[in-house]
Order: structure tokens, then sequence, then C-alpha cells
């Protein structure tokens, strides 16, 4: 329990700073990935700009982040996949450089972006990693533009919003900062923060039948203490046709960070093995 503890700390720490204010560095924030002007562009759609960054060559594979984070929380998998991948990652509506001060926000507005973001950039098909809320929007995705994705790859994604999915303590602590955020002074910045908690608490909605209608071969991941409990995440496996299950020992939610190694490698071979159609899901060897 003290790792998931530590790992939870950690990533609240960054959802934090990336929420108070997103258009400042977050202390913890020491690398290039977010702020490359090099590769760095934006895309008007929808409404807002998208910030997004692409490196490398080949097939395409999209990263998403969860909530509160920005493209610089796959710094770990930046440098691997863009060996052998075109890696493409954006900032979420409302969070990074993807500034939004409306008053609304969904999974199902944010997996619509994601489609947008890729007519735009012409790619038809990819592989899709999502991390945390970035899991919903890539389910979404599969959800609602099933021709999109080839491959699913999600880490600590959760179905609905209550403790039957989470544990009591980051339910309870994401509540409790949501009422504690409605209390503060209403600039833009609090606004948008306490539009993402109350995203948080109390979204997403997605049905075992939503489930039941995704083809593509999904890899659905979560570790042995993660802030999703694991019979939640056996449930979206069991769901979801040609899905495959990975628990990851001695690891919480911060997978693509902790076990960044592991987790890269596994989903690299995941995203290589030949497509074989099946009903019901399996553990992944």
């Amino acid at each position: 329990m003290k790792n998931c503890k530590a790992a939870f700390i950690f990533l609240l720490l960054i959802a934090l700073s990336n929420l108070l204010d997103a258009q400042q560095l977050s202390p913890l924030d020491t690398t290039v990935i977010g702020r490359n002007e090099d590769v760095g562009k934006y895309v008007s759609m929808r409404g807002f700009r998208m910030y997004y960054e692409t490196y490398g060559e080949g097939e395409p594979v999209i990263f998403i982040h969860g909530n509160g984070g920005s493209i610089n929380n796959f710094y770990f998998q930046n440098s691997f996949f863009s060996a052998k991948y075109k890696v493409i990652m954006a900032d979420s509506r409302a969070q990074g450089k993807s500034l939004d001060y409306s008053d609304s926000i969904s999974y199902e507005m944010m997996s619509d972006d994601i489609n947008a973001l890729l007519d735009s950039l012409h790619i038809t098909s990819t592989y899709v990693v999502g991390w945390s809320d970035g899991g919903i929007i890539g389910l979404m995705l599969a959800i609602r533009h099933p021709e999109k994705v080839k491959k699913l790859a999600i880490t600590g994604a959760n179905l609905w919003p209550d403790t039957t999915a989470v544990e009591t303590f980051p339910y309870k602590w994401a509540k409790s900062s949501y009422d504690s955020l409605r209390r503060l002074p209403k600039n833009k910045e609090n606004k948008n923060a306490t539009k993402l908690f109350r995203l948080l608490i109390n979204e997403p909605h997605i049905t075992l039948k939503q489930l039941h209608g995704i083809n593509c071969p999904s890899l659905i991941i979560s570790g042995d203490q993660e802030i999703i409990r694991p019979e939640h995440t056996v449930l979206i496996a069991r769901s979801i046709p040609n899905s495959n299950l990975w628990i990851i020992p001695d690891s919480g939610h911060s997978t693509p960070v902790f076990s960044s190694e592991q987790f890269n490698k596994t989903v690299d071979d995941f995203f290589q093995k030949p497509f074989e159609k099946r009903t019901g899901f399996r553990t992944f060897e």
C-alpha cells in the first residue's frame, strides 16, 4: 500500500499544478515535452485551440493523458515509442495548453476532439494509449469512432463514478476537492479547475452494452494497487470482445511512470502482435 499511496500523491501533485494554472509550468516539470517549439502546433476546432506535438515516423499512435494532466505526463513513453511509431500527443480540452474556459466538458466531447484532431492530420486509423481519464476517452473513441482505433491500450480507467469503481479514499478526496474549489473566487482558472473536478466525480457513464460493441483488440491494464478497484478493471476486460487483461504486480495508478519500462515493452508487444479474433478476454502473455 505504501507504493500505491506514493504514486497517488505524485499524480495528485501533477494534476493540481495543472488544474490551478494551466498556463504555468509545473514545478515538477523539467522536460521539453509539452513545450517543444520545434514540433508543437495548434489546431483550431470545435470551439477551442488544441495543442499537440508529434515525434518519430511510422504507424501512428496517439497518447491521451488523464484529468488535469498534459502531454508531459507521457515523458517516459515518448523516446521509446517515437523510435518506431509516429507519436501524437495532445493536451485535452481545458488542460495543458489547450485552453477552453467554457462551462461544459465531457468525455464524449473529448473523444470527438481526438477524432477531429486525427481528421486534421489525415489519419484514418491509429493505435491508442490512454491513461486514467485518457483511458476513458480511449474507450469513448472506440465506441463513437470505431474506425479510428486500430488497437486500444488503456490503464486506470473506470466506467462510472462511484465507489463500486473507484477506491473510497480517492473518490472522497475528489469530492472534497470539488467542494473546496467551488468556494474559491470565481476567476477563470478556478472555474476551469472546478469544471474538471466536476467531470471527475460525475462522469463517465459507459454501459456494458457499449463495451460489447468495441471490436478493436484491446489491452486493459491495471496495477494491483490501483485506485480503480481490480474487480472493475476485470469487468471492463470481460465486457470487451477481443480484450486482454494485464495486472501489474506492485503497481498503482501511475503505471506509465513507475512501471514505464515494463509498460512500454508490453504495450508495444501488444500493438505488434497479429490480430486473433476471439470472444471474451484473456490474460496478456
